[in-house]
């Protein structure tokens, strides 16, 4: 219209030949429209970008020729196919940008999401369908063509054989990008804002993530780790519920939920209803239904049969409780505690806590024997030996302290799957329903299936009433008494906000023969105990904090069907804290 050199192309031709028949008047109207209409719309203060052919991160909300030109006809490599059409850049697989990016111009059979942005032009002119975006809600509508109104130049609708069955998300998500995960990394949350994660901190997520973890698919979630209470003042403890409900207390949490916490060693299980399932909503094509893997994102089982029979099990427990249509899902993740100790731990008790108990009881029986000949002669050794008979107390009190929790191996019935959180299924996080939810929910899977699956036991506590605290540590008392680790106080709504802000998931609070594990021996000695109440839990509980905001974070991402980078950078963040210079021991 302005008599430029153009390739008249693609309708083109036409819609010049139905000009020519225009006054110049109209021509002129024409032309003035054309030149007002933007290259794009940025919509929902830059949430939203809807272009023609698509619209780069950089490009967003600029004017230029080249900024149109993109709109327009997309990026293409110079290259032509073999049926004489240009080959088109995929912008869209590389697209880091936050805005949502709605566009067409390359008819596709179905609209799918690849990195936030989507091609809606479903080819109706071509036999296809006309499809539409609802925004926010992030459905599409699409309406079958009458007929196919002309045939395109280049096939566009698949056939059975072109198809692997996994979606463009799906297929990019196969590699992931180093550079996402390395450097210092800014990782914005819902919960606490913007996470730092340190650069060395990170490379030293990416060698356990790199060599040893599971496939990243299935890496949905991280559970965080967990601060003790303020140190005990009591005689002969570090640790009492009396502190745990204190912090609650002053956060203006009124009601806790007192949780057995059962010694064994942290699971994350991933199950889907079906190997068709993991497919869909995964992109795992081995036919697994599901993994279990330990809180550094390791399988956790090294027999492959056994984690089979246990997800079975589980699957299961599912279907007879009616909990998968009560859930309206066709997955499930669970954060649990798998027993024994000794099924992931049995070299580390080899290693360290059987060695030192060993050697520590040998040579305590040769000195206390050879105290009491001395005794038997002089009275002038007996204040020695009382000493070291309760050294020799206190080695054999450490072996017993985690012999309770090892037992031999042969089956799954030697197992014990205690189940605690339903973190995320299919269309829900669950973070807002409460603890006592969660509890009552899971505990259906164990009276529908038996074990493995069992019941944590719970008690609730009133923290505004004298005597249901009392009743809560003296839950605590008798659960340490028979040999449990001790319990895990949570505020009753899973996600909780005090005066200052977010509070502390959970606050685990251990027995006084359990922590002979965790501090040696004879901790239990009036001089040990005055060195160890001087630990400071703030870093530990800013530690927490920090995990349970990624957490978070990595479930409504996967929820909201985001790519598998943005889930796993934030995944990827809580094995990266894990290096933090934290005494492992709180």
């Amino acid at each position: 219209l302005q008599g430029r050199d153009v390739q008249v192309t693609h309708g083109l031709a036409e819609t010049l030949q139905q000009l020519k028949t225009e006054s110049n008047e109209f021509l002129t109207v024409v032309k003035l429209f054309l030149d007002s209409l933007v290259s794009h719309y940025v919509l929902d203060n830059g949430r939203l970008v809807v272009a023609h052919a698509g619209m780069r991160q950089e490009y967003q909300g600029r004017g230029s020729r080249r900024v149109r030109e993109f709109a327009l006809y997309g990026e293409t490599t110079g290259e032509t196919d073999e049926f004489g059409l240009p080959v088109r850049y995929d912008w869209a697989s590389e697209y880091r940008g936050k805005a949502m990016v709605v566009y067409g111009h390359t008819p596709v059979p179905i609209p799918e999401w690849l990195n936030n942005t989507i091609n809606i032009d479903t080819g109706c002119v071509f036999g296809g369908s006309l499809s539409a975006l609802r925004y926010p809600e992030r459905e599409v509508v699409s309406v079958q063509a009458l007929s196919a109104y002309c045939e395109p130049a280049r096939p566009f609708l698949l056939s059975d054989k072109d198809m692997d069955g996994l979606s463009s998300q799906q297929s990019a998500d196969r590699q992931l990008n180093i550079e996402d995960v390395t450097g210092k990394l800014l990782i914005p949350t819902r919960l606490l804002g913007n996470i730092t994660i340190r650069e060395e901190n990170s490379m030293a997520a990416l060698e356990v993530m790199s060599r040893f973890a599971v496939d990243p698919r299935w890496l949905i979630y991280l559970p965080p780790t967990m601060s003790p209470p303020h140190t005990s003042q009591r005689e002969g403890l570090l640790e009492h519920p009396d502190e745990a409900f204190e912090y609650y207390r002053k956060n203006g949490i009124k009601t806790v939920i007192c949780e057995e916490k059962h010694m064994g060693s942290r699971a994350v299980i991933v199950l889907c209803r079906s190997a068709e399932t993991a497919r869909t909503s995964f992109g795992i094509t081995t036919g697994e239904q599901g993994v279990c893997y330990t809180r550094t994102g390791r399988r956790f089982f090294d027999d492959r049969d056994i984690e089979n029979e246990l997800l079975d099990h589980l699957n299961n427990a599912m279907r007879s409780s009616g909990l998968w249509e009560e859930l309206d899902t066709d997955w499930i993740c669970l954060d649990c505690e798998l027993m024994p100790w000794s099924l992931k731990g049995q070299e580390l008790i080899k290693s360290q806590f059987a060695a030192v108990g060993a050697a520590a009881c040998s040579s305590l029986h040769t000195a206390v024997s050879l105290l009491e000949q001395a005794c038997s002669v002089s009275e002038d050794s007996r204040s020695v030996l009382d000493i070291y008979k309760g050294k020799l107390e206190m080695a054999e009190q450490f072996i017993e302290s985690y012999g309770r929790y090892c037992w031999p191996i042969a089956t799954l019935d030697d197992i014990k799957l205690a189940p605690f959180h339903i973190m995320a299924t299919a269309n829900s996080t669950h973070l807002d329903r409460d603890h006592l939810w969660h509890m009552n929910t899971l505990a259906r899977l164990s009276m529908a299936d038996g074990r493995p699956i069992i019941q944590t036991a719970y008690r609730q506590v009133d923290l505004d009433n004298e005597q249901s605290c009392a009743e809560g540590v003296l839950w605590w008392e008798q659960l340490t008494a028979s040999g449990s680790e001790g319990m895990v106080v949570k505020p009753l709504n899973f996600i909780s906000s005090g005066s200052h802000g977010v509070v502390q998931p959970a606050i685990k609070c251990r027995g006084r023969e359990y922590l002979r594990i965790i501090y040696g021996a004879e901790y239990t000695t009036a001089e040990n105990l005055v060195r160890l109440r001087k630990r400071n839990v703030a870093g530990k509980r800013l530690l927490a904090m920090r995990e349970f905001a990624l957490g978070v974070e990595a479930l409504e991402r996967t929820v909201g069907r985001e790519p598998l980078r943005r889930i796993h950078e934030c995944v990827f963040g809580v094995l990266a804290l894990e290096s933090e210079p934290i005494d492992p021991r709180l």
